[in-house]
């Protein structure tokens, strides 16, 4: 797949990425994530770095379960194994993963593949290594991404959009009130955590974001 055929498999302009200890129990974690599905929301990350391999597969499964349900996307954080074991649809890789080159060369063309970067060299290698799309960050400062460095800033990412042909997702404290800076900037959609998970109503929250973001998808 290339260019235009790439973009439009990338059907949706809000990822959500988990973080279950912004819930108190497994059982709020589901029913957040489901409110979240219930909302509109299209694709979803499992990113829990650290769940042992059997643990991640036991929640991959029940999520992929939910997932399909409504017809939602599955992308597994880092391990392409367990996407391709579950059945997921895409797997996200960061800086520290196998490449997304050598990632292509095994799964052809049965997973999507995201990549995070944090700067334009990064942005372009993982485009030239076959990854569907990016997500660029932390565009502002928040506590999750703040081991990453300083925010890159919507000039930053006004420059990577320009310069890639695949979609770019702006991440990294995104909030309600800076979509439209970042839409303006170039950016394809939004990645998010907290604004989500750590919402009071997670369902209302999630319709909300997803008719900011969501142009993209009805293309």
């Amino acid at each position: 797949m290339k260019g235009n055929a790439r973009k439009r498999s990338v059907d949706f302009g809000l990822y959500l990425i988990t973080d279950r200890r912004l819930s108190n129990n497994a059982l709020a974690f589901h029913n957040a994530l489901r409110d979240a599905l219930r909302g509109g929301v299209k694709a979803v990350q499992l990113r829990e770095k650290d769940l042992g391999t059997r643990e991640l597969l036991i929640l991959a499964v029940k999520m992929r379960k939910l997932t399909l349900k409504f017809n939602a996307r599955l992308f597994i954080n880092d391990r392409f194994d367990v996407a391709l074991a579950v059945g997921a649809d895409g797997v996200h890789l960061t800086q520290k993963s196998i490449p997304p080159g050598a990632v292509r060369n095994v799964v052809k063309d049965r997973l999507l593949i995201g990549v995070s970067t944090h700067s334009l060299k990064e942005a372009r290698r993982a485009e030239r290594e076959h990854a569907d799309f990016v997500t660029l960050g932390p565009v502002y400062g928040t506590p999750s991404k703040r081991r990453y460095g300083p925010p890159v800033g919507l000039d930053t990412l006004k420059k990577v959009c320009s310069r890639l042909t695949i979609p770019v997702f702006a991440i990294g404290g995104i909030k309600s009130s800076r979509i439209q800076d970042v839409r303006d900037a170039g950016a394809y959609g939004v990645a998010l955590i907290s604004e989500i998970f750590a919402s009071d109503n997670v369902k209302k929250k999630s319709g909300e974001l997803v008719s900011m973001t969501d142009s993209h998808s009805h293309r």
